[in-house]
């Protein structure tokens, strides 16, 4: 393998297969980054079984290929040589079967390089049903709800997103048996048959970081045990949870007794400030109580002190409500809605709150209260 590749188009595919790399594995050959010359183009692909990810560079876009071949560097030490280079044109040669000498103008590195035949066998294939979506929707939807993820492996399926898609319509949603979050968007594509996967949070927020906002699509195919995500020049595959998700469809009621109107980021922010009399901001207990259009949020540490704040809300309903919760799971609930005002729904103190966007009933928080007697 022999190829002059400028340091800006090399870097860029490096830095996206590299979020498959896990320093964790135990098998040395997954802690490397496989390249692949050919004809086309260079392909790079990196895998901790977990996900892969494969990134290509055309022909077009390298200098020049002098021989093909592959070869797997050590993805840490790779990366970070190509970002410290001098130069703009980076050469990588293969100068005997496993070294690997990597040059610019004033600077020269030879690597120890791994057989690549002890590479995983990656299938990437795509399927012959592919779903297509608007890449900022995507997103979005991930943005809405995977925050609601739990991160005990003792209940893996928790730790997933569950995707549902029937005709056109793409509904996630995502809980830790303390909250929900379920967001729902039109798809570019109608399925013929429901699809019903759960994907690992972990992995999607891998996803997330290289996945760029513009007006191109994202093209996914779902298998039985795996999930192919392709957009640009870059394929990203991972694997599927296994097992059914819960049915959280009874969880959110149709109706309820008290339901009112807070502008969003004064709530949070009241919110925010009444979370900081506690030493430990993950778990302080937040009392939410609501007098005719007003609504006082209070905290009380007793090593600390006490915070009361006064919001004024909308109140649909003449019932009062007083209701303890989670700063934490409030807060990440309302960061996740967009619109500038929030409605709140309740049926008692011992009910799970509802959140939802004013004039869209497309996502919906749920947080369960905390009994404080």
């Amino acid at each position: 393998m022999n190829l002059k590749i400028k340091k800006d188009i090399l870097l860029e595919s490096l830095l996206h297969v590299s979020k498959a790399i896990s320093s964790k594995n135990i098998i040395p050959v997954l802690s490397g980054i496989k390249f692949d010359l050919k004809k086309e183009g260079l392909y790079l692909t990196a895998s901790d079984n977990d996900i892969t990810i494969q990134s290509f560079i055309a022909s077009k876009d390298i200098d020049s290929i002098e021989k093909e071949g592959s070869i797997v560097l050590q993805g840490r030490y790779i990366v970070e040589i190509i970002r410290k280079l001098p130069g703009n044109v980076i050469s990588i040669e293969v100068i005997d079967e496993y070294k690997v000498w990597i040059h610019s103008k004033t600077s020269e590195f030879n690597l120890n390089a791994i057989n690549p035949n002890e590479f995983p066998q990656t299938n990437l294939n795509d399927s012959k049903n592919p779903i297509y979506m608007d890449k900022t929707s995507f997103k979005n939807i991930l943005l809405q709800t995977s925050f609601a993820t739990s991160t005990q492996e003792s209940r893996p399926l928790l730790t997933g997103i569950n995707f549902k898609i029937e005709e056109n319509k793409l509904e996630c949603t995502a809980t830790d048996s303390y909250r929900l979050a379920k967001s729902i968007i039109d798809i570019d594509t109608t399925v013929e048959n429901p699809i019903n996967i759960v994907i690992p949070c972990r992995n999607l927020i891998e996803l997330l970081k290289i996945l760029k906002e513009d007006n191109k699509k994202l093209e996914f195919h779902v298998f039985s045990n795996r999930i192919l995500f392709k957009f640009d020049n870059i394929l990203f595959q991972s694997r599927l949870l296994n097992g059914t998700y819960p049915d959280t469809s009874k969880l959110i009621p149709d109706e309820f007794l008290i339901k009112m109107v807070a502008p969003t980021q004064e709530l949070l922010d009241v919110i925010d400030r009444a979370s900081l009399l506690s030493s430990d901001r993950d778990k302080n207990t937040i009392k939410l109580e609501t007098k005719n259009n007003k609504m006082i949020i209070s905290s009380n540490a007793p090593e600390i002190g006490r915070v009361e704040e006064t919001l004024d809300i909308v109140k649909e309903t003449e019932n009062d409500i007083i209701i303890s919760f989670s700063s934490k799971y409030m807060m990440d609930a309302l960061g996740s809605l967009t619109t500038n005002k929030v409605e709140l729904l309740f049926n008692s103190e011992i009910k799970p709150i509802i959140l939802k966007e004013v004039g869209n009933d497309k996502i919906t928080q749920l947080i369960l209260p905390i009994r404080t007697y």
